[in-house]
């Protein structure tokens, strides 16, 4: 049994003879359409990851005295998302030119930290849940220096993770991805779900409900559908890895499933974006009426 190579969040082994003086692209000649594919949405994805992100980081810089308690936990979002849409040319130089295994410790870093960027989700998740469900216990810790403690403590266990997955050295470590991802989507379902319950609360209509609480919601909402949309197929596909060939899972399956998620630094960004110049819109209008 022979290692292919590593990517994203999951050891590939292949029980086939592997040609190591070959690139990963070489090793997939046969079926090179959806490896092509990837490297495309990569690379429009640090076309535009990057100046979107850079942007958020801008605006919430600009807007500082005017923001969002989860504008914190959106700001390191961006920063990872930055760091990790640095990635695509290392990546096609590996896939494609390199047949050294050396340099795939770098992009494991990389990997690393995109896999464990739903704990800065599930915190802009919890500060919703906390200001709906729990307004009170929110007032009392809407001082940010708590949230600040929060995002250094995510940033160590992110830094851990990537560090543990840079080595390549602890078996299972994809288990431990898995986990993540299903616990992040079980938090916000939860979250969503007390959110509209307490929503449902707040009057007999909806003209009744308080318009924080219908941002709130929103916002969870959003970050349900990219968890789903972005994050959800990698590890969907995980249990049903054996139901393969191994040509289609290594150079097939995983690159849908991982291109998906990897594309969320793109999304994320362009979802606050779109919510900024709504909110904008919306109180320009207030203003002239």
């Amino acid at each position: 049994m022979e290692v292919l190579y590593t990517n994203s969040s999951t050891l590939f082994v292949s029980h086939r003879p592997i040609n190591k003086s070959l690139t990963v692209y070489e090793n997939c000649k046969d079926m090179p359409t959806v490896l092509i594919c990837y490297l495309g949405l990569q690379f429009v994805n640090m076309f535009l990851g990057i100046p979107a992100n850079i942007t958020v980081l801008w605006l919430i810089r600009r807007n500082k005295g005017d923001s969002s308690t989860s504008d914190i936990f959106i700001f390191h979002l961006a920063i990872l998302d930055v760091i990790f849409c640095l990635s695509p040319p290392l990546e096609l130089a590996n896939i494609v030119f390199l047949t050294t295994t050396s340099t795939w410790y770098v992009l494991r870093f990389f990997y690393g930290i995109k896999d464990t960027s739903p704990l800065f989700l599930s915190c802009i998740c919890l500060d919703r849940y906390m200001a709906v469900v729990h307004p009170i216990t929110f007032t009392k810790l809407k001082d940010r220096h708590h949230r600040a403690a929060l995002a250094a403590a995510v940033w160590l266990i992110i830094l851990a993770y990537a560090a543990g997955k840079c080595a390549n050295s602890i078996p299972h470590f994809d288990v431990v991805f898995t986990v993540t991802i299903l616990a992040a989507f079980a938090f916000m379902v939860f979250c969503n779900i007390s959110i509209l319950l307490a929503l449902r609360q707040s009057g007999p209509s909806r003209d009744e409900m308080h318009p924080v609480k219908k941002r709130a919601f929103k916002m969870v909402l959003i970050i349900l559908a990219i968890i789903v949309f972005n994050y959800f197929p990698p590890v969907a596909l995980l249990p049903f890895k054996s139901y393969f060939t191994e040509d289609v899972y290594l150079c097939y399956i995983h690159y849908v499933a991982f291109g998906l998620m990897d594309f969320s630094s793109s999304v994320q960004p362009m979802l606050y974006l779109s919510k900024e110049r709504l909110h904008c819109c919306q109180s320009g209008a207030t203003q002239l009426e």
